[in-house]
Protein backbone atom coordinates (compact mmCIF):
# COMPACT_ATOMS: atom_id res chain seq x y z
CA UNK A 1 0.00 0.00 0.00
CA UNK A 2 2.83 2.44 0.95
CA UNK A 3 4.64 1.75 -2.08
CA UNK A 4 1.66 2.07 -4.08
CA UNK A 5 1.13 5.69 -3.00
CA UNK A 6 4.71 6.43 -3.87
CA UNK A 7 3.83 5.30 -7.05
CA UNK A 8 1.01 7.50 -7.39
CA UNK A 9 2.34 10.64 -6.23
CA UNK A 10 5.70 10.11 -8.15
CA UNK A 11 3.01 10.07 -11.07
CA UNK A 12 1.32 13.23 -10.20
CA UNK A 13 4.89 14.71 -10.41
CA UNK A 14 5.50 13.28 -13.93
CA UNK A 15 1.86 14.40 -15.40
CA UNK A 16 2.62 18.13 -13.78
CA UNK A 17 5.98 18.02 -15.51
CA UNK A 18 4.15 16.58 -18.95
CA UNK A 19 1.31 19.43 -18.40
CA UNK A 20 3.35 22.63 -17.99
CA UNK A 21 5.92 21.41 -21.10
CA UNK A 22 2.93 20.49 -23.08
CA UNK A 23 0.74 24.45 -22.18
CA UNK A 24 4.70 26.34 -22.44
CA UNK A 25 6.47 24.03 -25.43
CA UNK A 26 6.29 26.63 -27.64
CA UNK A 27 8.64 28.48 -25.02
CA UNK A 28 11.44 25.63 -25.98
CA UNK A 29 11.41 26.00 -29.90
CA UNK A 30 11.77 29.82 -29.61
CA UNK A 31 14.57 29.36 -26.41
CA UNK A 32 16.62 27.23 -29.06
CA UNK A 33 16.53 29.36 -31.48
CA UNK A 34 17.23 32.97 -29.29
CA UNK A 35 19.94 30.35 -27.65
CA UNK A 36 22.46 30.11 -31.13
CA UNK A 37 22.20 33.44 -31.86
CA UNK A 38 24.36 34.29 -28.01
CA UNK A 39 27.68 34.05 -27.33
CA UNK A 40 28.20 30.58 -25.92
CA UNK A 41 30.74 32.23 -23.31
CA UNK A 42 28.49 34.50 -22.11
CA UNK A 43 25.58 32.09 -21.97
CA UNK A 44 27.97 29.06 -20.11
CA UNK A 45 28.97 31.81 -17.54
CA UNK A 46 25.26 32.50 -16.72
CA UNK A 47 24.00 28.59 -16.50
CA UNK A 48 27.55 29.11 -13.52
CA UNK A 49 26.16 31.71 -11.88
CA UNK A 50 23.04 30.81 -11.42
CA UNK A 51 23.78 27.56 -10.67
CA UNK A 52 25.79 29.73 -7.84
CA UNK A 53 22.99 30.99 -6.67
CA UNK A 54 21.41 27.48 -5.83
CA UNK A 55 24.43 26.29 -4.19
CA UNK A 56 24.06 29.69 -1.86
CA UNK A 57 20.31 28.92 -1.32
CA UNK A 58 21.48 25.25 -0.58
CA UNK A 59 24.10 26.97 2.28
CA UNK A 60 20.82 29.12 2.97
CA UNK A 61 18.74 26.63 4.51
CA UNK A 62 21.46 24.61 6.16
CA UNK A 63 22.05 28.10 8.24
CA UNK A 64 18.09 28.47 8.73
CA UNK A 65 17.56 25.22 10.36
CA UNK A 66 20.34 26.36 12.88
CA UNK A 67 18.85 29.93 13.66
CA UNK A 68 15.60 27.38 15.36
CA UNK A 69 18.27 24.91 16.93
CA UNK A 70 17.73 22.09 14.36
CA UNK A 71 20.28 20.72 12.20
CA UNK A 72 19.99 20.06 7.48
CA UNK A 73 22.66 18.38 5.80
CA UNK A 74 23.81 20.32 2.73
CA UNK A 75 22.39 18.30 0.57
CA UNK A 76 18.75 18.29 1.75
CA UNK A 77 18.86 21.76 1.67
CA UNK A 78 19.84 21.53 -1.99
CA UNK A 79 17.07 19.26 -2.37
CA UNK A 80 14.45 22.06 -0.59
CA UNK A 81 15.73 24.13 -3.22
CA UNK A 82 14.38 22.47 -6.33
CA UNK A 83 11.82 21.01 -4.37
CA UNK A 84 10.26 24.47 -3.08
CA UNK A 85 10.68 25.81 -6.38
CA UNK A 86 8.72 23.07 -8.24
CA UNK A 87 6.27 23.23 -5.90
CA UNK A 88 5.57 27.13 -5.51
CA UNK A 89 5.21 26.74 -9.62
CA UNK A 90 2.32 24.20 -9.84
CA UNK A 91 1.34 26.04 -6.92
CA UNK A 92 1.56 29.86 -6.90
CA UNK A 93 1.03 31.97 -3.68
CA UNK A 94 3.90 34.80 -3.97
CA UNK A 95 6.68 31.39 -3.27
CA UNK A 96 4.92 29.98 -0.29
CA UNK A 97 3.61 27.25 -1.22
CA UNK A 98 6.94 25.35 -0.79
CA UNK A 99 6.25 25.69 2.52
CA UNK A 100 4.19 22.99 3.25
CA UNK A 101 6.81 20.92 1.73
CA UNK A 102 10.11 21.84 4.17
CA UNK A 103 7.20 21.20 7.17
CA UNK A 104 6.56 17.55 6.04
CA UNK A 105 9.91 16.77 4.78
CA UNK A 106 11.25 17.97 8.52
CA UNK A 107 8.88 16.03 9.94
CA UNK A 108 10.29 12.66 8.42
CA UNK A 109 13.08 14.08 9.49
CA UNK A 110 11.91 14.61 13.28
CA UNK A 111 12.36 18.35 13.49
CA UNK A 112 9.00 19.79 15.20
CA UNK A 113 6.23 21.88 12.87
CA UNK A 114 6.90 25.05 14.86
CA UNK A 115 10.77 25.24 14.08
CA UNK A 116 10.46 23.88 10.31
CA UNK A 117 7.92 26.45 9.76
CA UNK A 118 9.96 29.18 11.72
CA UNK A 119 12.83 27.98 9.30
CA UNK A 120 11.07 27.75 6.17
CA UNK A 121 9.58 31.58 7.24
CA UNK A 122 12.87 32.47 7.27
CA UNK A 123 14.53 31.48 4.42
CA UNK A 124 11.55 33.15 2.55
CA UNK A 125 11.83 35.94 4.47
CA UNK A 126 15.74 36.30 3.57
CA UNK A 127 15.30 34.96 0.12
CA UNK A 128 12.75 38.47 0.00
CA UNK A 129 15.16 40.52 2.02
CA UNK A 130 17.89 40.08 -0.29
CA UNK A 131 16.26 40.71 -3.32
CA UNK A 132 14.74 43.92 -1.77
CA UNK A 133 18.21 45.09 -1.02
CA UNK A 134 18.84 45.12 -4.83
CA UNK A 135 15.37 46.59 -5.72
CA UNK A 136 15.65 49.62 -4.07
CA UNK A 137 18.82 50.38 -5.49
CA UNK A 138 17.54 49.71 -9.05
CA UNK A 139 14.67 52.05 -7.65
CA UNK A 140 16.89 54.40 -6.58
CA UNK A 141 19.13 53.83 -10.15
CA UNK A 142 15.28 54.24 -12.51
CA UNK A 143 14.54 57.38 -10.51
CA UNK A 144 17.25 59.44 -11.05
CA UNK A 145 17.60 58.02 -15.12
CA UNK A 146 14.66 57.40 -17.11
CA UNK A 147 12.25 57.47 -14.29
CA UNK A 148 10.27 55.50 -11.74
CA UNK A 149 6.58 53.65 -13.48
CA UNK A 150 4.04 54.41 -10.88
CA UNK A 151 2.74 50.30 -11.60
CA UNK A 152 6.43 49.61 -10.82
CA UNK A 153 6.40 51.33 -7.59
CA UNK A 154 3.30 49.50 -6.66
CA UNK A 155 4.64 46.25 -7.06
CA UNK A 156 7.60 47.21 -4.97
CA UNK A 157 5.58 47.94 -2.35
CA UNK A 158 3.81 44.73 -2.24
CA UNK A 159 7.21 43.21 -2.26
CA UNK A 160 8.11 45.41 0.88
CA UNK A 161 4.65 44.49 2.56
CA UNK A 162 5.36 41.25 1.89
CA UNK A 163 8.93 40.99 3.73
CA UNK A 164 7.08 43.50 6.15
CA UNK A 165 4.18 40.99 6.96
CA UNK A 166 6.69 38.03 7.34
CA UNK A 167 8.69 39.93 10.07
CA UNK A 168 5.74 40.69 11.67
CA UNK A 169 4.62 36.87 11.91
CA UNK A 170 7.98 35.92 13.20
CA UNK A 171 8.32 38.97 15.45
CA UNK A 172 4.84 38.81 16.82
CA UNK A 173 5.50 34.67 17.51
CA UNK A 174 8.22 35.55 19.44
CA UNK A 175 7.44 38.28 21.73
CA UNK A 176 3.50 38.04 21.83
CA UNK A 177 1.83 34.55 21.26
CA UNK A 178 -1.00 35.23 23.17
CA UNK A 179 -1.93 38.07 20.31
CA UNK A 180 -1.20 35.25 17.43
CA UNK A 181 -3.18 33.02 19.50
CA UNK A 182 -5.85 35.82 19.69
CA UNK A 183 -6.10 35.76 15.46
CA UNK A 184 -5.87 32.01 15.38
CA UNK A 185 -8.38 31.14 17.83
CA UNK A 186 -11.88 32.36 15.70
CA UNK A 187 -10.59 30.72 12.79
CA UNK A 188 -10.23 27.51 14.56
CA UNK A 189 -13.62 27.31 16.37
CA UNK A 190 -15.28 28.19 12.57
CA UNK A 191 -13.79 24.95 11.94
CA UNK A 192 -15.04 23.47 14.34
CA UNK A 193 -18.14 24.08 13.89
CA UNK A 194 -17.78 23.20 10.32
CA UNK A 195 -16.63 19.88 11.55
CA UNK A 196 -19.66 19.06 13.48
CA UNK A 197 -22.18 19.45 10.70
CA UNK A 198 -20.39 16.67 9.06
CA UNK A 199 -20.22 15.19 12.52
CA UNK A 200 -16.59 14.82 12.15
CA UNK A 201 -15.84 16.62 15.81
CA UNK A 202 -13.92 19.27 16.84
CA UNK A 203 -10.41 19.40 15.57
CA UNK A 204 -6.99 19.28 17.21
CA UNK A 205 -6.10 22.73 19.46
CA UNK A 206 -4.15 23.48 16.31
CA UNK A 207 -4.01 26.74 16.86
CA UNK A 208 -2.23 27.07 20.31
CA UNK A 209 0.34 24.14 19.31
CA UNK A 210 1.07 25.73 16.58
CA UNK A 211 1.74 29.37 18.00
CA UNK A 212 3.62 27.81 21.08
CA UNK A 213 6.15 25.86 18.91
CA UNK A 214 6.56 28.45 16.34
CA UNK A 215 7.33 31.05 19.03
CA UNK A 216 9.99 28.86 20.66
CA UNK A 217 11.20 28.78 17.00
CA UNK A 218 11.20 32.94 16.82
CA UNK A 219 12.32 32.91 20.12
CA UNK A 220 15.61 31.05 19.18
CA UNK A 221 16.10 33.10 16.33
CA UNK A 222 16.36 36.26 18.33
CA UNK A 223 18.90 34.60 21.14
CA UNK A 224 21.20 33.61 18.27
CA UNK A 225 21.13 36.77 16.08
CA UNK A 226 24.64 36.24 14.19
CA UNK A 227 23.51 32.90 13.26
CA UNK A 228 20.12 34.56 11.59
CA UNK A 229 22.14 36.80 10.01
CA UNK A 230 24.29 34.46 8.31
CA UNK A 231 20.75 33.50 6.20
CA UNK A 232 20.47 36.88 5.27
CA UNK A 233 24.24 36.94 3.85
CA UNK A 234 23.81 34.06 1.57
CA UNK A 235 20.58 35.60 0.45
CA UNK A 236 22.13 38.80 -0.34
CA UNK A 237 24.64 36.47 -2.06
CA UNK A 238 21.89 34.21 -4.04
CA UNK A 239 20.39 37.19 -5.63
CA UNK A 240 23.80 38.66 -6.47
CA UNK A 241 24.43 35.20 -8.26
CA UNK A 242 20.88 35.41 -10.06
CA UNK A 243 21.80 39.50 -11.13
CA UNK A 244 24.87 38.13 -12.74
CA UNK A 245 23.05 35.63 -14.42
CA UNK A 246 20.52 38.01 -15.84
CA UNK A 247 23.61 40.25 -16.89
CA UNK A 248 25.81 37.65 -18.58
CA UNK A 249 22.43 36.78 -20.85
CA UNK A 250 22.70 40.15 -21.72
CA UNK A 251 26.12 40.70 -22.42
CA UNK A 252 25.61 37.51 -24.71
CA UNK A 253 23.05 39.57 -26.64
CA UNK A 254 25.34 42.64 -26.92
CA UNK A 255 23.44 44.66 -24.10
CA UNK A 256 25.83 46.32 -21.85
CA UNK A 257 23.92 48.80 -20.45
CA UNK A 258 24.64 47.98 -17.29
CA UNK A 259 21.59 49.89 -15.85
CA UNK A 260 19.28 48.21 -18.40
CA UNK A 261 20.74 45.05 -17.05
CA UNK A 262 20.37 45.78 -13.27
CA UNK A 263 16.73 47.12 -13.88
CA UNK A 264 15.76 44.56 -16.25
CA UNK A 265 16.68 41.68 -13.68
CA UNK A 266 14.82 43.41 -10.84
CA UNK A 267 11.39 43.90 -12.98
CA UNK A 268 12.18 39.95 -13.90
CA UNK A 269 12.33 39.07 -10.21
CA UNK A 270 9.07 41.39 -9.23
CA UNK A 271 6.73 40.25 -11.72
CA UNK A 272 7.70 36.61 -11.08
CA UNK A 273 7.38 37.12 -7.21
CA UNK A 274 4.00 38.92 -6.85
CA UNK A 275 2.33 37.37 -10.36
CA UNK A 276 -0.18 34.33 -9.66
CA UNK A 277 0.74 32.98 -12.62
CA UNK A 278 3.06 30.34 -12.43
CA UNK A 279 6.96 32.21 -11.72
CA UNK A 280 4.82 34.42 -13.83
CA UNK A 281 5.32 33.26 -16.93
CA UNK A 282 4.16 35.55 -20.08
CA UNK A 283 3.94 38.40 -17.40
CA UNK A 284 7.48 38.62 -16.73
CA UNK A 285 8.34 38.07 -20.24
CA UNK A 286 6.04 41.58 -21.33
CA UNK A 287 6.90 43.32 -18.13
CA UNK A 288 11.07 43.35 -19.21
CA UNK A 289 10.68 44.20 -22.56
CA UNK A 290 8.75 47.47 -21.07
CA UNK A 291 11.56 48.09 -19.06
CA UNK A 292 13.91 47.39 -21.89
CA UNK A 293 12.02 50.18 -24.43
CA UNK A 294 12.77 52.46 -21.61
CA UNK A 295 16.63 52.73 -22.04
CA UNK A 296 16.49 52.08 -25.99
CA UNK A 297 16.50 48.51 -26.30
CA UNK A 298 15.03 46.87 -29.39
CA UNK A 299 12.40 44.36 -28.83
CA UNK A 300 14.27 41.70 -31.04
CA UNK A 301 17.29 41.44 -28.41
CA UNK A 302 15.08 42.41 -25.49
CA UNK A 303 12.93 39.36 -26.17
CA UNK A 304 16.03 36.97 -26.47
CA UNK A 305 17.86 38.09 -23.58
CA UNK A 306 14.54 37.60 -21.85
CA UNK A 307 13.52 33.95 -22.96
CA UNK A 308 16.81 32.97 -22.42
CA UNK A 309 17.13 33.99 -18.95
CA UNK A 310 13.53 32.35 -18.32
CA UNK A 311 14.88 29.46 -19.40
CA UNK A 312 17.76 29.40 -17.30
CA UNK A 313 15.51 30.71 -14.40
CA UNK A 314 12.14 28.39 -15.10
CA UNK A 315 13.22 25.24 -16.92
CA UNK A 316 16.22 24.55 -15.35
CA UNK A 317 15.21 24.45 -11.43
CA UNK A 318 11.83 23.09 -12.97
CA UNK A 319 13.09 20.01 -14.24
CA UNK A 320 15.41 19.56 -11.71
CA UNK A 321 13.35 20.00 -8.90
CA UNK A 322 10.56 17.36 -10.40
CA UNK A 323 13.76 15.17 -9.88
CA UNK A 324 14.75 16.37 -6.67
CA UNK A 325 11.36 16.25 -4.98
CA UNK A 326 10.97 12.66 -5.33
CA UNK A 327 14.46 12.70 -2.74
CA UNK A 328 13.01 14.79 -0.09
CA UNK A 329 11.41 13.01 2.98
CA UNK A 330 7.95 13.64 2.21
CA UNK A 331 8.38 11.04 -0.53
CA UNK A 332 10.94 8.45 0.77
CA UNK A 333 10.02 8.24 3.85
CA UNK A 334 6.10 9.80 3.72
CA UNK A 335 4.64 6.79 2.18
CA UNK A 336 1.91 6.29 4.66
CA UNK A 337 0.88 9.72 4.10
Amino acid sequence: MKGNVRKILIGVVIIIVLAVIFMRGDQLKDLAKAIQEGSPLFLALAVLCQFGKYFAQGGEFVWCFKAVQATLKYTDGLKLVFGTFFVNTIAPSLNLAGTSLVVDDSAKRGVPAGKATGAALLMQLSIDTGFVIIMLIAFGILTFTVGLQPGWLLLGLIAIALVGGLVTVMTLGGTKPQLVLKVLAPIEKLIDKIARKFKKGPIDPWAEKTVESFSQAAGLMVKHPSVTARTFLFAILASTCELACFSMVGLSFGVHDIQALFCGYVVATLFAMVSFTPQGVGVVEAAVLVAFTLFGINQATGMAVVMVYRGIVFWLPFLIGAVMIQRTGAFKKGKDA
